[in-house]
Formats: structure tokens, C-alpha cells, sequence
């Protein structure tokens, strides 16, 4: 096991910042998100707003503001001192069946994961995260990667006076962890680990996902049980980053993120759901956990 801390702040993961989730997160459409590209300048907005039809443009100003707002925001968080926390750590790993097994020294941590049963069209697989990792038996060996993200918690207290300003910070601190997941996985697949050392893209490519390998994070389609995050505390040490975990499996801080990353070229992102009672009862018995129990993480992904 070989681990990499990192330590970012406001303005060194801002330019990663992905903020078509951000104004989802406002409400917004998509389209509204794309004045996150336009040069700060008078000419340069008016000329955006005038690009939306007439009944569009009330609500892409608002989009506008919303979006000064925020980097007016983020201009406060790093004034007050706001640093956002990583941690990488590589495993020798292989894969069995639909099962991760991470090699922890002398012992074994297995890893248990879901498989899609969505009809599909002919000949196109059921996907599984396993299915990117180089089976165990083959002796070949594989590695996988494990990680987390998290803004300091005091930097989330800002305004709670005032609801607007404060749910502002929470969405903005939200997208802070995310931004520095994925400055983090540059520096992974380019450098710690290695495994795409020539790779030069764009911001825009990486948020289109053209890297080589995924990084599936807890409670997104691909990784949808949040107990998991139990799996991931084991091969972190979370305390360390100063999260802690609720029992139902929640981060704390709130703008945390974790998961897992894989080298093979051909891993993709996809979707688990729906899970079926037959399959929940495999997986629970490959858990080690009660049917219910498991049951409470994945009832929105049930069939």
C-alpha cells in the first residue's frame, strides 16, 4: 500500500470546479451553467444573455448573478482560510467474481459489489465494477485506488445567519470537494500512480471524462450502497481526514467525497440500478449483512 496526502486551497481547485452541478443544483438547466465559461467582461455576458430567446432571459440573468455571487463566495472562503483535504491510497488488488479483494499486508479486506440486471440489448454486458480489475487467480496482479476529499468543516459554518448565503457556501463547498477529487485523480493517473504519465487534457475533457480509468464514488450509480463508505473508512483511516461517519453511512463534513479508482483503459461509468430481491440477498450474503439492513442503503435502487 502506498498513500499520497494533498492539501488544496480555494483557488488552487477552483478552475476544476464543475458547475453544471452546481446551478442543478440551483435549479438551473444546463444551459444556464455555460456562463461559467464566458469572460467576466460587460460585452462578454450581454452577449450571452442575448443569445437566450426573450422569455429565457429573466432566468438567465439570474443565472448571472447566481453565478457572481459565487465567486464573490469563493473569494470569502479563501480569504478566511479554506483548505480542502485528500487522500489517495493504492492497493495491490485483484478482483473475484463480483467481489474487490484488496491485498492489506498479511490480510485480505474482500469488497463485495453490485452487478447490473437491467434488460439490456443483445450481447451488451451487465456491468460490474469488478469487471475492470484483473482477476485474483490470474496472478497477474492489479492495483486500485482509494480516496477521499473533504473541506474544512469550519468553512461551512460561514453565514449561518443568513439561509441564501449559507446554502450558497454548502452548494459551493460541495463542488470544492469534488473539484479537488478530480485535480487529486489528475495527479493520480499522470503522476502518483503513473499509469497515464503523457496524458494532457483540458478541464472541459476531463469533465467529459476522457481520461483513461473511473472514479466511482460512493452513492453514484455505478457504487450505490453508502455502506460501503464503512469498506472505504477500513482502507482510509477517514479520522485521519477528519470525517467522520454516521451510522446510516453519512460524511461528515457534508462536503466530502470518496470512492475508488481503476487504470484498466476500458472501464466506464454505468448504472447498477435496478437491484432485484435475488440479487440483494447475493449481495447481502457476500456482506456479511442482514438482508433489512442492507436493504435501508439500496431501497431507492430497488426493483
Amino acid at each position: 500500500m502506498t498513500q499520497k496526502d494533498y492539501q488544496y486551497s480555494v483557488h488552487e481547485v477552483v478552475e476544476y470546479i464543475n458547475w453544471t452541478y452546481f446551478f442543478h443544483a440551483w435549479g438551473f438547466a444546463l444551459r444556464f451553467a455555460t456562463i461559467a465559461d464566458v469572460h467576466g467582461c460587460d460585452a462578454c455576458r450581454a452577449t450571452w444573455l442575448a443569445s437566450f430567446p426573450e422569455e429565457e432571459r429573466l432566468r438567465a440573468a439570474e443565472a448571472m448573478q447566481l453565478y457572481k455571487e459565487a465567486m464573490r463566495m469563493l473569494g470569502e472562503m479563501e480569504a478566511g482560510g479554506c483548505h480542502i483535504h485528500a487522500r489517495c491510497r493504492l492497493y495491490e488488488a485483484g478482483s473475484e467474481g463480483d467481489d474487490l479483494i484488496f491485498l492489506c499486508g498479511d490480510e485480505c479486506l474482500r469488497f463485495p459489489l453490485l452487478r447490473q440486471q437491467m434488460i439490456k440489448q443483445k450481447k451488451e454486458p451487465h456491468l460490474c465494477i469488478s469487471d475492470f480489475v484483473r482477476p485474483l487467480a490470474s496472478g497477474k496482479g492489479d492495483r486500485i485506488g482509494v480516496f477521499a476529499a473533504t473541506v474544512d468543516a469550519d468553512s461551512v459554518l460561514l453565514h449561518t445567519e443568513d439561509s441564501y448565503r449559507h446554502l450558497l457556501v454548502q452548494t459551493l463547498a460541495d463542488r470544492l470537494a469534488e473539484a479537488s477529487a478530480e485535480r487529486m485523480h489528475q495527479d493520480v493517473r499522470t503522476s502518483f500512480w503513473g499509469y497515464a504519465p503523457t496524458e494532457e487534457l483540458t478541464i472541459a475533457q476531463m469533465h467529459r471524462e476522457e481520461f483513461q480509468g473511473i472514479r466511482p464514488a460512493v452513492g453514484y450509480p455505478s457504487l450505490p450502497d453508502l455502506s460501503v463508505i464503512f469498506l472505504i473508512d477500513k482502507l482510509l483511516d477517514l479520522k485521519d481526514l477528519n470525517i467522520t461517519l454516521t451510522e446510516n453511512g453519512a460524511m461528515i463534513p457534508h462536503a466530502s467525497v470518496s470512492g475508488l479508482m481503476l487504470s484498466h483503459p476500458q472501464a466506464c461509468y454505468f448504472s447498477v440500478a435496478p437491484v432485484t430481491n435475488e440479487q440483494l440477498a447475493d449481495y447481502a450474503y457476500r456482506r456479511g449483512i442482514n438482508v433489512d439492513e442492507i436493504r435501508k442503503f439500496l431501497r431507492p435502487y430497488m426493483l
